[in-house]
């Protein structure tokens, strides 16, 4: 990229960008790594040569863009009209003493200094010793150089091309820049960045092949949008990418053909907000955490559970590690200490599925005994418990998953082996029930939610990929994503790409 424009105003723009689109955490960041925020220029030594030699022409125009004390405001703008006087432009003295918030402040907490400056422009002769005094011209002009020159700084541009990372690499963590797309900072423009508008799939992207015996159990996109990490029924963790549907092999480990990897089925797994941690689970009840880059198991829990580990989450905070299992548990693991720190106990049959609530206070899980129950994160006590509506599910059936609405925090996308999925409030409520309308034989096996909760994607056991449209509650499309064995879906986190797998050996994307 060539920096054809000026250090500050790269710095202005970035930091423009930032506001215009509520990247409040990225903005705050860059300004403290500037340190001195906007306090930069080009040139530190021309511009001290400037104030030296009086040319306040180019000065005033770069102090405007300068944060600077107030003192040192004052003494600079009060050389300048002295300057103006000397040289009888008195027009342009009084403009600058009358027209500035720096001489308006002076006016009120230092009118006596105000004053002696309006006086010196009404004279009709200018004596320069008792104008100056004891002080030189030019060494009035160095102090007030001195003086300016602690305040501000200039940038090289390695900073300027780490500050430009900086920004791309939180707006790629938050799933707003995908890595490796091509971005212009002058325009603000970047290629293939969300998309504007959600759309159900329509046609196949590309086909991941794997082995018969060696099937994915489990997928979840990577939140920064950029890899897609498998847990296959042979044990193995693989990370992909998601432009070219190839092993990640910039990931050295994977290069090595060293992989992440368990000694049963790998069945859950989960990535953290910052796509730096991966948690797995597996069919012997252990889970593991995992540094993406490397490949490096950074915590073992060799007894999570006593039976298979069917869903993991992480903390907003990424230090603890929620849980649940065939076992009929659902349990929080410290990062920190390796332990076993919470324990939700209540469930009658398997525990499906667990999610924080979206302010990490409450825990929510979804079970095969047909209830959802919402949890106290601090006590571990049930707070609400409720099922479906049986007459809607057929019976009473296994609550598969629970999926918060993305755009209501007091609502939940809740998925029964039956053919209807539920939109509920977490008292209970149902706002919405979505149905197939296929009576035998097209039973959910999973579901997911778009990023911005416009649709709802259910995985039928006949290899179907239900749409529906959540404002309207209705089916809008159906898509036939394998021949047989479906096992489960993951939406992208930001563009209209849906991945599902079969036990037929492949894991197909599906995009709009």
């Amino acid at each position: 990229m060539s920096l054809e424009i000026e250090a500050t105003d790269v710095i202005k723009i970035i930091l423009q960008f930032c506001k215009e689109n509520s990247l409040t955490d990225s903005f705050a960041a860059i300004q403290k790594e500037c340190q001195v925020s906007l306090n930069t220029v080009d040139s530190l030594e021309g511009f001290v040569a400037d104030i030296n030699a009086g040319r306040w022409d180019a000065v005033l125009p770069a102090v405007a863009q300068l944060k600077l004390p107030r003192a040192t405001l004052e003494d600079l703008y009060e050389q300048v009209v002295l300057e103006m006087v000397e040289l009888r432009e008195i027009d342009t003295a009084r403009t600058i003493l009358r027209q500035t918030a720096v001489f308006a402040r002076m006016k009120l907490d230092e009118p006596d200094r105000f004053l002696r400056l309006e006086h010196l422009c009404g004279r009709t002769y200018f004596d320069i010793r008792e104008v100056y005094g004891a002080t030189p011209k030019d060494k009035r002009r160095a102090q007030v150089a001195h003086a300016v020159s602690q305040e501000v700084s200039t940038v090289p541009p390695s900073r300027l091309m780490a500050l430009i990372g900086q920004a791309l690499k939180w707006q790629q963590a938050q799933g707003l820049l995908p890595a490796g797309t091509a971005f212009d900072l002058f325009r603000g423009q970047a290629q293939g960045t969300r998309d504007e508008i959600e759309r159900f799939p329509t046609q196949l992207d590309r086909t991941l092949k794997f082995g018969k015996k060696s099937h994915p159990e489990i997928a979840r996109f990577t939140p920064d949008g950029t890899s897609l990490i498998t847990g296959s029924v042979d044990g193995f963790i693989e990370v992909w990418d998601v432009v070219s549907g190839r092993l990640r092999k910039d990931l050295q480990f994977q290069a090595d053909e060293q992989f992440m990897m368990h000694d049963t089925a790998v069945i859950a797994l989960a990535v953290s907000r910052d796509s730096e941690l991966l948690a797995s689970g597996s069919q012997d009840g252990k889970i593991k955490v995992w540094k993406i880059k490397t490949g490096q198991c950074l915590r073992r829990f060799e007894s999570a559970h006593s039976q298979g580990v069917t869903s993991v989450a992480f903390s907003r905070d990424g230090s603890h590690v929620l849980s649940a299992s065939y076992d009929g548990l659902a349990r929080v693991h410290g990062l920190k200490s390796g332990k076993m720190l919470k324990e939700f106990r209540g469930h009658t049959s398997y525990v499906n599925h667990a999610i924080y609530s979206p302010d990490g206070t409450q825990v929510i899980t979804g079970s095969s005994d047909s209830t959802v129950r919402v949890w106290d994160g601090k006590t571990c006590d049930c707070i609400a418990s409720f099922r479906p509506p049986q007459a809607l599910a057929g019976g009473e059936r296994a609550v598969l998953d629970v999926h918060l609405h993305p755009h209501n925090v007091d609502h939940l996308i809740v998925c029964t082996r039956s053919s209807t999925v539920f939109l509920m409030t977490l008292q209970g409520q149902v706002v919405k029930s979505l149905q197939s309308g296929k009576r035998e034989g097209g039973d959910f096996v999973g579901s997911w939610v778009s990023p911005r909760g416009d649709w709802i994607y259910c995985l039928g056991e006949d290899a179907i990929l239900y749409c529906f449209g959540s404002a309207a509650g209705k089916l809008e499309h159906l898509l036939q994503v394998a021949d047989k064995g479906p096992i489960g879906l993951a939406q992208h986190p930001h563009r209209n790409l849906v991945a599902t797998w079969a036990d037929e050996g492949v894991l197909k994307l599906w995009k709009a």
